[in-house]
């Protein structure tokens, strides 16, 4: 599926429990760990922090993702605050 069809699509966040969380949207992995994840989505990025965490199943084509562990918290990280490549830092 192509950046520009993925894009147009919602995106939905559903948390079960705290255990189980099923997102849709996501265009990359960026970072994973048994306490942390990071992700590229179709509306930022978005940290997910907990304990235990598993990521069950990723499909990229559609841009889903299975997580399941105990979620403490959901944070986008806002577009200002991510960190700038080099050239983008010389040249502002």
């Amino acid at each position: 599926m192509s950046e520009n069809k993925l894009s147009l699509k919602p995106q939905n966040i559903t948390l079960q429990d705290r255990e189980r969380l099923n997102i849709t949207g996501v265009n990359n992995v960026d970072s994973y760990n048994d306490t942390t994840i990071i992700l590229s989505t179709i509306k930022g990025g978005l940290n997910i922090k907990g304990e235990n965490l598993n990521i069950s199943k990723l499909n990229l084509d559609d841009g889903s993702l299975k997580i399941s562990g105990t979620i403490n918290s959901l944070t986008y990280i806002s577009k200002e605050g991510a960190p700038k490549n080099l050239l983008e830092r010389l040249f502002k």
